[in-house]
C-alpha cells in the first residue's frame, strides 16, 4: 500500500510484564499513534472490543484498512471489519 494515503493502519500487540498488554495502531501517513489498554487479556475475544472501541474513535475518513500480524489476537478480525467498515488485512506468515 502507498504510505502517502492517509488512513491505513498497522497494528500490533505488545506485551509487558505478566499480565500486562496495549496494542498500538499507527497510522502510516502521520506516524499518529494510539496505545490501546488491554486490562481484559489478550486473547482475541477479549482484544477485539477494545480495539473496535479505539477504532470508532478515529473519523471515518481516516478509517481505511488496518494491518496485522497473524497473531491469535486477530482471530476476530471479522468482528472488527463488521464494526468499522474497516478492512483488516494479515501478513503472510513468517513476513511480517
Amino acid at each position: 500500500m502507498v504510505r502517502w494515503v492517509p488512513g491505513r493502519w498497522e497494528g500490533d500487540l505488545v506485551r509487558g510484564t505478566r499480565p500486562s498488554a496495549v496494542a498500538a495502531l499507527v497510522e502510516r501517513t502521520s506516524r499518529y499513534t494510539a496505545i490501546v489498554a488491554l486490562p481484559d487479556g489478550i486473547r482475541a475475544e477479549q482484544v477485539t472490543p477494545h480495539l473496535t472501541r479505539s477504532l470508532l474513535s478515529i473519523p471515518p475518513q481516516l478509517r481505511r484498512t488496518l494491518t496485522g500480524d497473524r497473531g491469535r489476537e486477530t482471530a476476530k478480525h471479522q468482528a472488527i471489519t463488521a464494526e468499522t467498515g474497516m478492512p483488516v488485512h494479515l501478513c503472510k506468515p513468517r513476513d511480517p
